[in-house]
């Protein structure tokens, strides 16, 4: 799908020079921060999202509270590639990502040094994977888990796979895991409603192509994304992760409804990004 051809190759440039300048500046201290195992490496992240936002011109509605418990896996649906500057200006948290990320040009640099958990599709990986999620939230880490295991249209969510689930069983700390079902929805662009067929100017999926479909993002004006954090939970409150998984998916894909309705269900606050 290639979207229409409009938009400002100034405004684009402009955002492009000022961000890869503004982080070509943070990235050296964060690296340094992730070698030396700083505290600096959690908060450094959080302080960069939220500038890279108002660069890039995306206006944060949040709604909800976000977990205070630590660890979080934070369970969302993915819409974008601007989903991770979103949800990174919202908390401090690290990602759950799909191989093929840590071969990106450039982006897997910056999934690096947020210290991305990188996970393969393979079945015989999955144990691999699964101690390695536990590892860092044993070790106290906030995580985001993409659960539909790939980005989708923004009309709608995709299935979540319940194999992603299984690091719900565990127990980091000797407790319970906290699962944060999360809702990611992009609303509208300057202030008018997106429509499901001028969404895709943001959501990235199918076979679209990265560098193209980013040109022309940035060459727009500012989009409104809400992110929607729904009530914790962890897996005693159901009989299996099958269970969770399809708790969590009724809740995020309610929260999408809603935001694209236009009829929140909770007091939003905005978080100006421009």
């Amino acid at each position: 799908m290639t979207a229409p051809n409009f938009g400002s190759p100034t405004t684009a440039v402009g955002r492009m020079l000022v961000y890869f300048t503004f982080t070509a500046a943070v990235m050296p201290v964060q690296w340094l921060a992730v070698s030396l195992r700083w505290p600096l490496r959690k908060t450094l992240p959080h302080w960069y999202h939220r500038h890279s936002c108002r660069i890039l011109g995306i206006r944060i509605e949040a709604r909800g509270e976000v977990s205070q418990a630590h660890p979080t896996l934070f369970v969302a649906n993915h819409v974008s590639y601007l989903d991770v500057e979103i949800l990174g200006a919202l908390s401090k948290v690290s990602f759950v990502a799909k191989a093929e990320v840590a071969t990106w040009p450039f982006f897997s640099w910056l999934a690096r040094l947020q210290e991305t958990v990188f996970v393969e599709r393979r079945a015989q990986r999955t144990a691999e994977h699964r101690d390695e999620i536990a590892r860092r939230l044993e070790e106290g880490d906030d995580l985001v888990l993409f659960a539909e295991g790939t980005s989708g249209d923004g009309n709608g969510i995709l299935p979540f796979k319940s194999a992603l689930f299984s690091v719900a069983e565990r127990r980091p700390r000797g407790q319970a895991l906290t699962i944060q079902p999360v809702s990611i929805s992009y609303t509208r662009l300057d202030g008018v409603p997106l429509g499901r067929y001028l969404r895709p100017f943001f959501a990235w999926y199918g076979d679209m192509e990265l560098g193209p479909h980013l040109w022309h993002a940035l060459s727009l004006g500012y989009v409104t994304v809400v992110v929607e954090y729904h009530e914790p939970v962890t897996i005693e409150g159901f009989g299996s992760r099958k269970a969770l998984c399809d708790h969590c998916h009724a809740v995020v894909s309610g929260g999408v409804a809603s935001a694209l309705s236009g009829r929140p269900q909770r007091p939003a606050g905005l978080l100006e990004a421009g």
